[in-house]
């Protein structure tokens, strides 16, 4: 009798058979092996088991999600109203707020309808958006950032050029190149991976889909070999990215050491600080989400360092930004009084 090949509604019990042993590109039999077309959706990895502890992640991540878009949105708001802020900072900054926006729409509100739903399902459709969308605009912020760490190396540095290196063309073209880089490594990662054939299952490790995980279910060593050929000239792109903005800071840290007055230092500082803080938070929790030691790893670590990365930094960042900057203070000081209720 011919033996019974595994359809999508069984891929859950042919990965228990399997094991957990299967690393990133599995050996495993050819006949095993299936059509992706014939998959209909992935399995996410649920936040807890019991509805009680379901609903409170979802009232907790509701809170999150509208926090993050009222803080993004009002920071966006205030830089597009107020001609004060139409300045290269603040419009790198405008063009942060919507990646940010962006990143957590993309990861939160599937993970809180399935906690809501009591589901743990994502079409396949759905998974690949959201696998492209989420390299797409964290790649884009990466290099957002790198721009902005050139804009506050001109401010500081080459204050004389600013207007001449940071015109309002230049820094139309290298947004638009933050956001094509980030589009264009989103294109190559999500076209090679949903190309790959899938035989280990249609469960993820994780809330949301990402690359990793899929890879994990991978039954084809070649191609698995060519999207980790791809990430590690990601990862590539990503240290020049981060020797950039580095240098960056050695020469502001200089000019600014070498500023005659006080004031002047604190000012600079000021400047400079927002931005290097928001660089370390996304660099920090990215780095350690993918990098940390295997034997420290477990699915409920995982799970918690995933929301580090994904989801605390959109929310974080506005206030970040606006806990130093006096003038985006000023802007969004009317911004938040029209919102709150009129008080007798």
């Amino acid at each position: 009798m011919e033996p019974e090949k595994p359809t999508s509604a069984g891929l859950e019990l042919v990965r228990d058979k399997e094991g957990n042993d299967k690393g990133c590109c599995p050996h495993v039999q050819r006949e095993q092996m299936f059509d992706n077309s014939s998959m209909n959706e992935f399995l996410l990895l649920a936040f807890a088991d019991t509805r009680e502890l379901q609903l409170l992640h979802f009232w907790l991540f509701l809170g999150i999600y509208l926090a993050a878009l009222l803080a993004n949105g009002l920071i966006i708001t205030a830089i597009a109203c107020d001609h004060h802020l139409h300045t290269p900072m603040y419009f790198f900054l405008l063009n942060l707020s919507l990646l940010d926006l962006g990143t957590i729409s993309t990861t939160l509100p599937k993970a809180m309808a399935n906690s809501l739903w009591d589901t743990r399902a994502i079409s396949y459709t759905g998974c690949a958006a959201q696998v492209f969308l989420f390299v797409f605009l964290l790649g884009a912020e990466y290099a957002l950032l790198t721009v902005m760490a050139y804009d506050r190396y001109v401010a500081i540095c080459q204050p004389l050029h600013y207007g001449t290196l940071l015109g309002s063309r230049a820094c139309v073209h290298m947004a638009a190149a933050a956001w094509g880089s980030g589009f264009l490594t989103a294109v190559l990662h999500t076209a090679n991976t949903f190309s790959i054939p899938l035989c280990q299952g249609n469960a993820l490790d994780q809330f949301f889909c990402e690359i990793p995980q899929i890879l994990k279910l991978s039954c084809s060593d070649s191609d698995c070999l060519r999207e980790a050929g791809l990430i590690v000239l990601s990862v590539c792109l990503y240290i020049v990215y981060f020797i950039f903005i580095v240098l960056s800071y050695v020469q502001i840290f200089r000019a600014v050491l070498r500023i005659p007055s006080e004031q002047g230092q604190h000012k600079a500082f000021s400047m400079c600080l927002p931005h290097l803080a928001v660089v370390s938070l996304f660099i920090s929790t990215s780095l350690f989400a993918y990098l940390k030691p295997s034997s420290i790893s477990s699915p409920s670590l995982d799970l918690v360092v995933a929301v580090l990365y994904s989801v605390v930094p959109p929310a974080v960042n506005p206030l970040i930004y606006s806990m130093r900057n006096q003038e985006l203070r000023d802007a969004l000081r009317p911004l938040i009084q029209w919102t709150l209720p009129h008080q007798q």
